[in-house]
């Protein structure tokens, strides 16, 4: 049986690392928290549609990132597989470990049915586009998520996708 998604937990955990580092303005330095964590980051060109990956070899954990992406798509890659190196560690301790490390991949994120990957979602979004850093960037206005120029330019200051603020403001209610 599947457990329900956390997403509020996963929020709260990402906003704490946020608090527990000092970040309070954008871009968020993904790269910077993940090496804090004393988590490895490794960049490879991976196959396919695999953004990339999250394991735990010899007790550290790893996070690998497909470098045939875009960087917005790289930093969102970084930012969900913290979440489940940070919230879903047993799951990688006690995955069947191959050479390659185990594997999150990007159907199941995509699809957002998985409750892992729901709250992996959730914490990355929350990490690199924070509520109040999102709300301050806004300045009271409320943004049309359709609108083609608003949209890149918060994207360009969070250095997250196009797609993920649109996401992001949708699911803050932001838009008009």
């Amino acid at each position: 049986m599947s457990r329900a998604a956390n997403k509020g937990n996963a929020q709260k955990t990402a906003r704490n690392l946020l608090v527990q580092y000092g970040i309070k303005a954008t871009p968020v330095p993904v790269e910077r928290i993940a090496k804090l964590l004393g988590v490895r980051v490794e960049y490879a060109p991976l196959d396919g549609e695999l953004s990339g990956l999250a394991c735990i070899r010899d007790g550290v954990p790893i996070i690998g990132v497909n470098t045939l992406h875009a960087p917005s798509r790289q930093r969102f890659t970084i930012a969900h597989e913290i979440a489940h190196i940070l919230l879903h560690k047993h799951e990688l301790e006690q995955a069947v470990h191959v050479d390659r490390g185990s594997l999150r991949r990007d159907a199941l994120a995509s699809a957002g049915v998985d409750a892992t990957e729901i709250e992996a979602n959730a914490f990355a979004a929350e990490l690199l586009m924070p509520t109040d850093l999102l709300l301050s960037a806004l300045d009271g206005r409320s943004v049309d998520y359709e609108d083609d120029e608003a949209v890149a330019a918060l994207a360009k200051r969070f250095k997250v996708s196009e797609t993920a603020i649109r996401f992001r403001l949708n699911s803050l209610g932001e838009h008009s």
